[in-house]
């Protein structure tokens, strides 16, 4: 047994827990961000809580998948499990600059980050922190929403959840051509927001587009070849609501989209070909009386390493 991160919340998926200075031994590194940003809408809120329900649901797991050639994800990689980065809620500016040190000392690890949110906004340090950690370096980026979260600002918040596409654009080591919007649908989008990937250069899949293709998987290697075409790294960004809310009951209420069984696959086959890290953001376990999104976090986690544990040749 490993001792709690804090309270009565055990390190995600059984994982050891330590600090990125203690742990030297983890083929992956987790790490929860606990941030809700300074703009909201309504009473939409709280996904601050969602690390400690995801670490929580994930006490019921084992690493082991049958329908994935019965491989055991915990046979091939060690876990650490980092704690949460100590935001400041009244602090917008200050609290990104403590996720972009925290991942850029993260970065420097030979590990698979996996970042649990915490809404979409912590994606923008998260990936500051790669590009301070290695300067000459290219970024493509795949991300999976239903929203494009790229609006210049939000209510006069440049950091806002709506937002960090629109600074990732911004970030010289990111390439925008190799950045893909995917499973993009649904009204609560802006018209002007696919007007700004398009002005950026970034590419969009819609949700319609990824229903409709004859070979998912096949869909998915053309998707990674995109994005990693003239890049170093390949990022991985998943919003809880490209799910359809039928699936994601604590995510933000959207229909129309992706079931369990697609985003699944998605992020196996995606991660199968080398991904650098990924997040996971936007669940809201207050909305969720069963925590189904929480749970769902760790089987994420584990197709995603699933596949980094193919990508790295431990397995066929």
């Amino acid at each position: 047994m490993t001792e709690p991160i804090y309270g009565n919340t055990p390190p995600f998926l059984g994982a050891k827990n330590g600090t990125v200075e203690q742990i030297q031994d983890a083929d992956v590194l987790i790490y929860g961000v606990p941030w809700e940003g300074a703009v909201t809408w309504g009473d939409y809120t709280g996904c601050e809580l969602g690390p400690k329900v995801m670490r929580l649901s994930s006490g019921r797991y084992s690493g082991y998948l049958p329908e994935l050639n019965h491989i055991d994800v915990f046979e091939h990689l060690k876990l650490a499990d980092l704690g949460d980065i100590d935001v400041v809620p009244a602090d917008v500016e200050e609290t990104m600059k403590r996720i972009r040190t925290f991942a850029k000392d993260v970065w420097g690890k030979d590990a698979f980050p996996i970042a649990l949110g915490g809404d979409h906004g912590i994606t923008y340090p998260i990936l500051a922190g790669l590009a301070e950690q290695n300067p000459n370096k290219k970024i493509g980026i795949l991300h999976l929403d239903a929203h494009y979260d790229n609006m210049p600002h939000f209510e006069g918040e440049k950091y806002a959840r709506s937002t960090p596409f629109a600074r990732l654009y911004e970030l010289d080591q990111v390439r925008n051509e190799s950045l893909l919007h995917l499973g993009i649908h649904g009204p609560r989008n802006k018209p002007e927001t696919g007007r700004y990937a398009q002005e950026a250069g970034a590419k969009t899949y819609t949700l319609t587009e990824m229903k409709e293709t004859d070979n998912l998987r096949k869909f998915a290697a053309k998707l990674y070849k995109e994005a990693a075409k003239d890049v170093d790294f390949v990022y991985l960004s998943v919003c809880s609501d490209v799910l359809d809310v039928a699936y994601n009951p604590g995510g933000p209420i959207d229909t129309n989209g992706l079931t369990s069984y697609e985003l699944l696959t998605l992020v196996h086959e995606f991660t199968s070909r080398g991904v650098v890290g990924m997040d996971f953001v936007e669940v809201y376990p207050q909305q969720d009386a069963n925590d189904v999104s929480s749970h769902f976090a760790s089987t994420l986690a584990l197709y995603a390493l699933a596949g980094h544990i193919k990508a790295k040749g431990l397995v066929k």
